[in-house]
């Protein structure tokens, strides 16, 4: 993709040319992405960039050029021709006039790692800015704190909730056209009871419409009205949403599904929306459980009923080991939780959701003392530098 670089130098410097070329390639290698000189007028049109600040005297050309610039200075510093005195001298006067601002500096190992978590952020946010949830049904009726703060979020991030009845969902579960790709050819494949299949991806079909029709790049659905009224679940249907990249949600919880884009867009991995099921303070892990993954999360997988009704299809997925992050923002977005943990090993168990995880973490107190609602979000890797920079966004 690349990160965009815009040089301010003072014209007093003696140090040349292609000794800060050098520095950049350094950086650039390090970085595994482009370094891309841009002139002011592409800088200022990014969500995303580097100032680099190249040499000593540069403070009043950053005034000149960066006095109303509106997103935060990233400042780029070399321990050459004084570049990390001048960006001190900047950075000084960013804080007293209320901006936001950060040197980077160091050995260019430091300096690549700080401008991946910085760059993902921007990134994140650039993408999730506008984006459209729609909201099939209302809640489910046990959510009584997963409530979006529809405003806070539109005004923080943009985002534009769309309510859609779940009589235009059974609409279109009648007459929406039948889609086949990879997904549907594989969950075709397990050779589970055909009859319950071909029901479950119907339930597919009928929101890839829906999300078409009203331009979505999220939805979550009222699931369980679909057990009395089309007798299957949409379990099937949100795993393979997830995998296309809309994020989908189970039980019309917005907050979790709002959630489940953010971690989506800050990870570039595939999220699972679970249910906390049991917590081991002593042994020092949590079980994490629901019926429904992303189809192109688990390293294997098979198809069984839904967990609380004993009908329709769900998946029980077995999600690949090590670190993971476990995520929630609240529902304004003012607050976050973010921790990193280890996925130990996969559960079978019978008295839970189809797809059981146990994760090692190292302090639970939150969610036993103070924690945002039920849903939590899953996905491989550690991004809990990237969640801190996003909120720092908003």
């Amino acid at each position: 993709m690349g990160v965009f670089v815009y040089e301010i130098r003072s014209g007093l410097s003696q140090i040349p040319r292609a000794h800060s070329a050098a520095f950049l390639s350094a950086v650039e290698a390090e970085l595994g992405e482009t370094l891309t000189q841009a002139s002011l007028q592409q800088f200022l049109e990014e969500s995303f960039g580097l100032i680099y600040v190249s040499s000593g005297g540069s403070e009043g050309l950053f005034l000149q050029q960066f006095s109303s610039y509106d997103k935060p200075c990233y400042l780029l510093t070399s321990g050459d021709s004084n570049s990390l005195a001048a960006s001190m001298e900047i950075l000084a006067y960013l804080r007293q006039h209320g901006r936001k601002g950060e040197i980077l500096h160091g050995d260019v190992q430091s300096i690549a790692s700080r401008i991946r978590v910085l760059s993902r952020a921007a990134r994140a946010k650039q993408a999730l800015t506008g984006l459209r949830i729609g909201v099939v049904g209302k809640p489910s009726d046990w959510l009584i704190a997963s409530t979006l703060d529809r405003a806070a979020c539109a005004e923080k991030l943009g985002v534009e909730v769309v309510d859609i009845p779940m009589e235009e969902l059974f609409e279109a579960n009648r007459t929406a056209p039948s889609v086949q790709n990879e997904w549907t050819e594989m969950l075709r494949s397990f050779g589970y009871d055909t009859i319950e299949t071909e029901k479950a991806l119907r339930i597919y079909d009928a929101l890839k419409l829906l999300v078409s029709r009203h331009n979505l790049g999220a939805v979550t659905v009222r699931c369980f009205d679909l057990l009395d009224s089309v007798c299957t679940t949409g379990c099937l249907a949100l795993a393979i949403l997830n995998a296309e990249g809309i994020y989908a949600g189970c039980e019309g919880d917005v907050p979790s599904t709002l959630s489940m884009a953010i971690l989506g867009e800050l990870s570039a991995r595939p999220v699972f929306m679970c249910n906390p099921s049991r917590i081991d303070t002593k042994a020092g892990h949590i079980v994490l459980a629901h019926c429904t993954l992303p189809v192109n999360m688990p390293r294997g997988m098979t198809l069984t009923t839904h967990f609380e009704s004993g009908i329709g299809v769900a998946i029980a997925g077995n999600i690949p080991l090590g670190t993971c992050t476990i995520f929630k923002a609240g529902s304004d977005l003012s607050r976050y939780y973010a921790k990193a943990g280890e996925i130990e090993k996969n559960l079978n168990e019978t008295a839970l959701c189809r797809t059981q995880i146990q994760v090692a973490l190292d302090d639970m107190t939150y969610f036993l003392t103070n924690p945002i609602q039920n849903h939590h979000l899953v996905c491989a890797g550690d991004w809990t530098r990237e969640a801190e920079e996003f909120f720092a966004l908003l």
